[in-house]
């Protein structure tokens, strides 16, 4: 019988912790506002529309900012908090240094503007002003608009430490992308879905000056760049540039959220690897096919990765509240 009952008592803790995730992504939900700031997503809207109008880097640096947030400890605003004497914040990990600021800017303009309404003050957590704001930016962009699942609390913690080997890299491949992104739930499609926020996105040349000048010995080019691109990035990106300097992602139309992405993955023109790859593996090579193909089926995959991303490490309950300032805890 003591072994029948510890029996159960396994079954149950087991099944508490395999809800867990569940149960916080469960509490998310469309209308969550509905009753106590139904107004919440045309008030984010009309800011970050009037923060676009200032700059297009508000689009890349949104979209950025959510992933970045997303995979660290979960999409909690926690990568938005400034760090203090005696905490080193996720933002000032090396990863996050090239976080642009407009899209900080962009949430913390938000929550101002949501606060500025009474009923709605102290009630909207950063977290979801976040998860709305980097859906308008992809609409704005000419993207596809989509319903955005809201109810996440921020976060309680943000540590320059819980970022270490939690980001994909430039130089990443197929496997290495592949784990990474299937330890928060996400598949091969979710992340070849989620790449193309580089159709919109800018880069330091350090990122990738190892593929125009010493990529190998055989070949300080990597054979996979196509060779017209190859000289373009060369003179974009001399030897000795300003670490400044920053360049388009997408060479054909930087500033459209669209499938071209993976058209230039087709003519060798991905600017990472780890962009580059996903047309060179022949495992993800039939998909970026498609969705170059097939601008409405690539929407489709990407909504489903992006509502997946939202997902990810939501806090709930004590394990969060909301903010009153997006760059401070409470």
């Amino acid at each position: 019988m003591a072994h029948f009952i510890t029996f159960l008592l396994v079954l149950s803790l087991s099944l508490t912790f395999s809800l867990l995730p569940e149960t916080a992504s469960a509490q998310l939900r469309q209308n969550y506002y509905a009753k106590t700031c139904p107004n919440v997503e045309s008030i984010v809207r009309n800011a970050v529309t009037q923060k676009f109008r200032q700059t297009f880097v508000t689009v890349p640096a949104t979209i950025r900012l959510f992933f970045h947030d997303c995979f660290v400890q979960g999409c909690d605003a926690s990568v938005i908090i400034q760090s203090t004497g005696s905490n080193k914040a996720e933002k000032d990990h090396p990863d996050n240094l090239s976080l642009a600021g407009d899209g900080f800017d962009t949430v913390i303009k938000a929550k101002q503007a949501v606060d500025a309404v009474p009923s709605c003050r102290n009630k909207v957590s950063c977290a979801d002003i976040l998860a709305m704001a980097t859906r308008d930016v992809i609409a704005l962009s000419g993207g596809p608009s989509y319903a955005v699942e809201l109810g996440r609390l921020d976060g309680l913690s943000s540590t320059a430490a819980s970022v270490n080997g939690k980001l994909p890299h430039p130089d990443f491949n197929l496997n290495q992308l592949n784990s990474m992104f299937a330890a928060h739930g996400l598949t091969q499609t979710d992340m070849i879905a989620l790449s193309a926020a580089h159709t919109v996105g800018f880069s330091h040349c350090s990122k990738f000056s190892n593929r125009i000048y010493n990529f190998s010995r055989q070949s300080a080019v990597d054979p996979t760049l196509n060779r017209a691109y190859a000289t373009q990035l060369q003179q974009m990106c001399p030897k000795n540039v300003d670490p400044r300097i920053a360049i388009n992602m997408d060479p054909n139309t930087p500033r459209a959220f669209d499938n071209v992405y993976y058209k230039n993955l087709q003519q060798g023109k991905g600017l990472f690897t780890s962009d580059q790859v996903l047309f060179t593996d022949k495992r993800s090579k039939p998909v970026v096919n498609a969705w170059a193909a097939n601008s409405n089926t690539f929407n489709s995959a990407f909504i489903t990765a992006i509502t997946k991303l939202g997902r990810v490490g939501v806090k709930t309950g004590r394990n969060g509240n909301s903010r009153r300032n997006c760059d401070a805890f409470n």
